[in-house]
This record gives C-alpha cells, sequence and structure tokens, in this order.
C-alpha cells in the first residue's frame, strides 16, 4: 500500500466525509436503526454520535485500518456497545441472519463488488430485517450522468475507488430486498458527485 493510500487518502476521505450537507443523512439513519446494527463501510466512525438508544450494540466494518484508527477515537465516547472490525463488503465477518439493522453511509460507491456487498448484506440480515441507505450515486439527468461517465475512471483511481455513476437502488433491488421508502435528489456541490439515494429497504 502506498504512502498515499494508508496515510493522506484516509484523512482526506475523514475531511470530505465530515461535510455538513451529509450530517442530515447519518441523523436520520442513526435514529432510525435498532437492535444489532451492522455499519458497513463504517470508515473514520462518523455515523457513531448519532445512534439512538434503541441500537443495543453496532459493529463496524471496514478495510480501511488507518480509517478503523480514527473511529476508536469516536467509539470510546459512544454509550452504545461497538465493535470495530477489519473486513470488505464483499465478505463480511458476520453469521447469516445476525444483525437487525444495516447502515451503509456513502459507502457502496466505492465497494469493488458492489453487487456482492449488497448480496452480503441481505445474507447478515434477520429476517425482516432493514438496511438504511444514504448513498450518491448516477443522476437522473441525461447530461450529468454523461459526466459522470466520463469521470469515473479517472476518479476512482484518486478516491479511494469511488464510483460516481452506480445506482443503489437497482443494486439493492437485484438482491431481493424491498425498497420501501426511497428518495433522491441533489445536495450542494457539483452535480456530477451529489446526487444522493436516501431509503430503508427490507428483507422479505
Amino acid at each position: 500500500m502506498s504512502f498515499y493510500e494508508s496515510w493522506i487518502l484516509p484523512r482526506v476521505l475523514d475531511l470530505v466525509m465530515r461535510q455538513k450537507q451529509m450530517t442530515p443523512f447519518r441523523e436520520r439513519v442513526g435514529a432510525a436503526a435498532e437492535g444489532r446494527v451492522l455499519d458497513m463501510g463504517i470508515g473514520s466512525g462518523l455515523n457513531l454520535p448519532f445512534y439512538g438508544p434503541r441500537t443495543h450494540q453496532v459493529i463496524g466494518v471496514d478495510p480501511s485500518e488507518a480509517l478503523l484508527r480514527f473511529a476508536e477515537g469516536r467509539a470510546r465516547k459512544m454509550p452504545a456497545a461497538i465493535e470495530l472490525l477489519k473486513g470488505s463488503g464483499e465478505a463480511l465477518p458476520l453469521d447469516d441472519r445476525s444483525v437487525d439493522t444495516v447502515v451503509m453511509t456513502f459507502t457502496l460507491c466505492t465497494i469493488p463488488d458492489a453487487a456482492k456487498a449488497v448480496a452480503e448484506i441481505r445474507r447478515v440480515l434477520k429476517p425482516g430485517g432493514s438496511l438504511l441507505f444514504a448513498e450518491h450515486g448516477r443522476a437522473p439527468d441525461p447530461g450529468v450522468a454523461r459526466w459522470q461517465d466520463r469521470i469515473t475512471p479517472l476518479w476512482k483511481r484518486i478516491s479511494g475507488g469511488c464510483h460516481l455513476n452506480r445506482q443503489p437502488d437497482v443494486l439493492i433491488r437485484a438482491t431481493g430486498l424491498r425498497i420501501e421508502a426511497l428518495e433522491a435528489g441533489y445536495i450542494k456541490g457539483p452535480r456530477a458527485m451529489t446526487y444522493v439515494y436516501e431509503g430503508r429497504a427490507r428483507v422479505i
């Protein structure tokens, strides 16, 4: 792993992910989470302050040791039981049907095999369990979408694998999860990078 990937990139990602326009998404998914929660792609732990009293345990999984070290510092300030694990979204280190809620915020874009990661989410969710997500992705406007396709090959090389043109709702539905609520729209910033899908999906 290069110096950029191991030292510079984690700090840049933590800074970018702390932007104020992302906070309302984290607040909503944190408040809705309940029971034993998997925070998939927990990164530097920015969701942790927003989990409410209905969350009994948080298991944070991330492939980056550097970002997990950031998360450890935030976890020490939280009242809930928190376990941090190094692992990938495509092979979650959890048993089948072992969590009540999966939280995924601004994560799916960076996972190399996004379809496999969503299949893993379904595997670890209990029957009736929920996936709460806020993910940026492909815009509906053809002109913006064309720019997303053009930019993504370079962008993912400098941003830790981030794809601008994935469709989270399509990937989620393809696993058989049922999307019960979905809102989407632009937030502040360059339109190619700021179309956000927010919703809830459930195991049926």
